[in-house]
């Protein structure tokens, strides 16, 4: 439920951030220093990445695959490199926080962390940068045709409800300061904890409270893929209470809780089966044998990675395609694959490293 709640309540804060307009001219103030189809790149994989941190990637599919398309025909650049470079850009920059995604949620509510934020930090933030800058050069290397030096002149972008786009900034302003006091918390050895649930039905509030268009919001929240996180949370339950999980990894007669070993296994079987109800399966198994901090962090960015492997590795490609769809525009299952199975060969190569140094 913790899950479920936390999904709702940033749901509702990126329905408020679409309908105001805010998200437009946000874009605008931030991808209006892009001088270069290089320039528009590196900014929507560090600067969405930067966001999928916070408002979850699944919330920045949602929000951010009308802002690339609308960058793509006013530019000419082709659609489905700014798709690459968003759906890149939401899997890798979730990957070194606790609500940059569902998986991570996981972790870090049932993995007895003491202080998720600075473990995820510590572990994942700069082998994630690393992977970003990975990720441009790969499709630098797959587009390179279109890498072209043209200036781009991006137009201002006007908010179309400024009442509702105060709140959506309330809101997201209640997200960082939450999590900063959370994390700062920790460091000055104070006795103030709250659930990371609560960091996003705060946020939610003032919209739900004080804005006229709160059915229009609501009407607008992805309930489709809630009702898929919740009913798939049923059904892993039951194939691990059934012990058919744990009788296959015996028979496999493998060490499951080794770094390479949790990288290979959440990569391969989030493909079939999905990254969160792998994580839901896999955790249980990683703290019955007593596994540190660092083999939860390889199991967190091992089975988000795994969205950057095949569309289907992730529920925030599915959300990105589907979106992409409705204006006219797809990603193939081969088009997605050919960039994105040596970037994740290079990702795993490279959180192994830094968590082998750690």
């Amino acid at each position: 439920m913790d899950v479920i709640l936390f999904l709702s309540g940033m749901f509702v804060v990126g329905s408020a951030l679409e309908l105001s307009g805010y998200l437009s001219h946000l874009s605008y103030k931030s991808f209006k220093k892009a001088g270069s189809v290089d320039a528009l790149v590196l900014l929507i994989l560090f600067g969405l990445g930067l966001a999928s941190a916070f408002l979850m990637n699944d919330t920045c599919a949602i929000i951010g695959t009308p802002v690339v398309l609308a960058l793509a025909g006013k530019y000419g650049i082709p659609p489905k490199l700014l798709l690459l470079t968003l759906a890149f850009a939401i899997t890798l920059g979730s990957v070194p926080s606790p609500i940059g995604n569902p998986q991570n949620l996981l972790v870090a509510v049932n993995g007895g962390l003491e202080s998720p934020f600075t473990a995820f930090l510590w572990f994942l933030f700069l082998p994630t940068l690393v992977n970003l800058f990975i990720a441009y050069l790969l499709l630098k290397f797959f587009y390179r045709e279109h890498f072209r030096r043209i200036p781009l002149n991006l137009s201002d972008e006007p908010v179309s409800d400024a009442g509702l786009a105060r709140l959506a900034r309330i809101s997201m302003i209640l997200v960082v300061l939450l999590v900063l006091v959370k994390v700062s918390a920790v460091f000055l050895d104070r006795n103030l904890d709250y659930g990371l649930t609560y960091i996003a039905l705060a946020a939610a509030l003032p919209l739900l409270v004080f804005s006229p268009r709160r059915r229009e919001i609501l009407g607008k929240v992805d309930w489709s893929t809630l009702v898929f996180f919740a009913s798939m949370f049923v059904l892993m339950q039951s194939v691990w209470d059934s012990g058919f999980f744990q009788e296959v990894i015996e028979d496999a007669a493998m060490d499951i809780t080794t770094v390479p070993a949790i990288f290979m296994i959440s990569v391969g079987l989030s493909q079939l089966i999905s990254n969160v109800p792998l994580v839901a399966l896999y955790m249980p198994m990683l703290l019955h044998a007593g596994v540190s901090t660092k083999e939860l962090m390889a199991l967190a960015a091992g089975s988000t990675i795994a969205g950057n492997l095949f569309i289907l590795g992730a529920a925030s490609n599915v959300i990105i395609i589907q979106n992409a769809e409705k204006k006219g525009e797809t990603l193939t299952f081969m088009e997605f694959a050919k960039i994105g199975i040596p970037l994740t060969l290079v990702n795993i190569l490279v959180y192994w490293l830094f968590l082998s140094i750690l």
